[in-house]
């Protein structure tokens, strides 16, 4: 079975437009997010999910200059640009990351991924029980669990947060979720950036570990953050903003 990673991605942001072009250590965040998301032993193929709508020419060009494939769909219904994306580029299996994630961590996403494939759910994730650091999510479904929501559901809603529909069913679809070690159990943690000082954040830990380990982990990230408690205040006052 073929699986691709869909990277959802675009230049509109409320809070923080065009942040997945902003740079860190002289690259786009999304480059250096697809570097992290290569590294993984599980995944056939990255995919750049962008928008049809104008803004996102940049996203198509940055994808090209990366030589990652790039599909433009619908910018409102999410839903319908990653299965599109997943069925354009003939995938069986989706593994769901956002753009605004840079410092997902492929041990970790493979965790995940490892464990769908040992198993028989629908749905697999490792933040149903947000135990995990925000900003280290992965989902991992077939193209068909995808196709069937599709069929099922038009609330705007489900169509904006991809797989949404599918975990909030647990009567229609089989889910499994993979739990935080004890040390990775830091839910206090903003890893994802969403706004200026989320941006700022993720910046730092990438020049001070990306020089000298480009493949750098969760595990550093946390061990720098306790070293330096000063770093987490940068964005502790964010809130993270509701689904629904």
């Amino acid at each position: 079975m073929k699986m691709i990673a869909t990277i959802e991605a675009r230049m509109a942001s409320s809070r923080l437009p065009g942040k997945i072009l902003k740079e860190a250590v002289g690259k786009p965040l999304l480059e250096l997010m697809v570097e992290r998301v290569r590294r993984s032993k599980l995944i056939n193929e990255v995919v750049v999910a962008t928008t049809v709508e104008s803004p996102d020419d940049v996203t198509e060009k940055a994808c090209s200059e990366m030589g990652v494939k790039c599909y433009r769909g619908s910018n409102d219904d999410v839903l319908e640009r990653v299965l599109k994306a997943a069925q354009a580029h003939k995938a069986d299996l989706i593994v769901e990351l956002t753009g605004d994630c840079p410092l997902i961590d492929p041990v970790e996403m493979d965790k995940v991924i490892q464990y769908y494939l040992d198993n028989s759910f629908d749905y697999v994730s490792n933040f149903r029980d947000r135990l995990f650091p925000r900003g280290t999510e992965t989902q991992v479904f077939s193209v068909k669990v995808l196709e069937d929501v599709a069929r099922r559901t038009q609330d705007p809603a489900d169509h904006e947060h991809v797989s949404l529909f599918i975990y909030e069913h647990p009567e229609l679809y089989k889910l499994g979720g993979v739990s935080a070690e004890p040390f990775y159990n830091r839910p206090d943690l903003r890893l994802t950036v969403d706004t200026p000082q989320d941006y700022e954040l993720v910046k730092t830990f990438f020049e001070k570990l990306y020089p000298g380990n480009p493949q750098f982990t969760l595990k550093d990230i946390i061990q720098l953050l306790d070293s330096e408690p000063a770093l987490k205040a940068l964005n502790q006052q964010i809130q993270q903003k509701p689904v629904r």
